[in-house]
C-alpha cells in the first residue's frame, strides 16, 4: 500500500509539473535574437515572466513608440483546435489592445524615423492549451491516479495559453534594450479536444495590458 502511495503521488506530481507558469528552453520560438539573459520576473499584477531591461534603459529618454508588424512567429497555421478565423481575431485583438496600452505611457509614432525612437517588435509566438495543475485535494493515492489516467486520455480540463514575445530596440544605436517573454493563461477548456477560442485567450492579454499600464516607469 505504501508503495502505491508513493507511486501514485509520483505520477501526481508530474501532472502537477505539466504547467508551467513561464515558458521552458522548449517554448522558445527563437523571434528573439537572444534568449540567455532573460530572467524571471514579477509583473505589477503578480504574474511572473522571463525579461531582461538595460541597465542603462530610461523610458522618458524616447519621444516616441514605433511598432514594427505585429505578427505570429512562426507563421500561423490553424489547427483542428485554433481555426484560421479564430488566429485573425486573437492577432486584432492583442494588436489593439497592446498598442492602446503602450500609448497610455508614451507616444506612438506612425513612423521609426528621426531621433529618440523606441522600436517594438511584438510576435504572438503560440496559442495552446495545457493540462491545468493537479489541485491539492486530487493528490490522495486513487484521485492521483485517476487525475493521471484523465491526463493521458485527453478528458482533463485545460488551460489556454497564449505566449508573446516582445523585443524593444533603440533606433539610435541599433541595441536591444528590454526584451520579454510573456505565457499568459486564458480561460479552461474542458478537455485536449475542445477547440480554443479568441473568447478563451483574451483574459491573458487583457492580463498582459494591465501590466504593461502599470509597468513602473524606468
Amino acid at each position: 500500500m505504501k508503495r502505491m502511495t508513493i507511486a501514485a503521488l509520483s505520477l501526481a506530481l508530474l501532472v502537477a509539473g505539466c504547467a508551467s507558469k513561464v515558458a521552458t528552453r522548449e517554448e522558445y520560438s527563437g523571434f528573439l535574437p537572444d534568449y540567455t539573459k532573460l530572467q524571471e520576473a514579477t509583473t505589477p499584477s503578480g504574474h511572473t515572466v522571463l525579461r531582461w531591461i538595460d541597465p542603462d534603459f530610461k523610458e522618458s529618454n524616447y519621444r516616441g513608440v514605433y511598432f514594427a508588424p505585429f505578427v505570429f512567429f512562426p507563421s500561423a497555421k490553424p489547427t483542428q483546435r485554433v481555426s484560421k478565423e479564430t488566429l485573425d481575431k486573437i492577432w486584432r485583438y492583442a494588436n489593439q489592445r497592446i498598442r492602446a496600452a503602450m500609448a497610455e505611457r508614451i507616444t506612438v509614432l506612425d513612423s521609426p524615423k528621426g531621433k529618440r525612437v523606441l522600436i517594438a517588435k511584438v510576435a504572438i509566438t503560440a496559442v495552446s492549451a495545457q493540462d491545468k495543475d493537479i489541485q491539492f485535494y486530487e493528490v490522495v493515492p486513487v484521485a492521483a491516479v485517476v487525475a493521471t489516467t484523465m491526463a493521458a486520455s485527453g478528458n482533463r480540463s485545460q488551460n489556454t495559453t497564449l505566449f508573446l514575445e516582445a523585443q524593444f530596440i533603440d533606433q539610435d544605436t541599433g541595441r536591444t534594450v528590454l526584451a520579454v517573454i510573456r505565457k499568459g493563461m486564458g480561460k479552461q477548456v474542458s478537455n485536449s479536444n475542445a477547440p480554443i477560442t479568441a473568447e478563451d485567450v483574451k483574459s491573458a492579454i487583457d492580463d498582459m495590458v494591465t501590466d504593461i499600464v502599470n509597468f513602473p516607469r524606468q
